[in-house]
């Protein structure tokens, strides 16, 4: 089995919903998503995937949706006012959590067709949260 990883790093803001403490705030974080995609057999180029690949179907979308944006749950109450206001959102179903933010990023790496086993997005340098699912690749 092979597996290549890729970390992509990037800025965003959020709070959380239905939660007593400083993140019911709006504040933000320099995070870092870490892609590990995983695969038994290798290209003709004896690679399992090209990491400008990773970089023009992950990272290109992070920066276009992602980056220097509010993540927000839909019934946040504080959408209208942002909207209004023309800041930069993101919207979610979910709490936008840091479990939440990497499932939204795998689901992502999927739909762009990369074999990835799981997403961790470092909140801080002290903490992340990872998504996977078992799967056949």
């Amino acid at each position: 089995m092979f597996r290549v990883t890729q970390e992509i790093d990037f800025c965003y803001g959020h709070r959380l919903l239905n939660y007593d403490g400083k993140c019911k705030h709006l504040h933000g974080h320099n995070g870092k998503a870490v892609i590990v995609l995983q695969g038994e057999k290798l290209d003709d180029r004896g690679m399992l995937i090209d990491f400008t690949d990773i970089k023009r179907r992950v990272r290109c979308w992070i920066e276009d949706n992602l980056d220097h944006r509010m993540i927000l749950c839909e019934r946040d109450p504080i959408l209208p006012f942002l909207m209004e206001q023309g800041e930069p959102l993101f919207v979610i179903p979910d709490n936008p959590t840091a479990e939440n933010i990497a499932k939204l990023i795998y689901e992502q790496a999927r739909e762009h067709g990369l074999p990835v086993l799981e997403v961790s997005l470092w909140e801080t340098v002290r903490s992340c949260a990872t998504y996977s699912q078992e799967s056949s690749h």
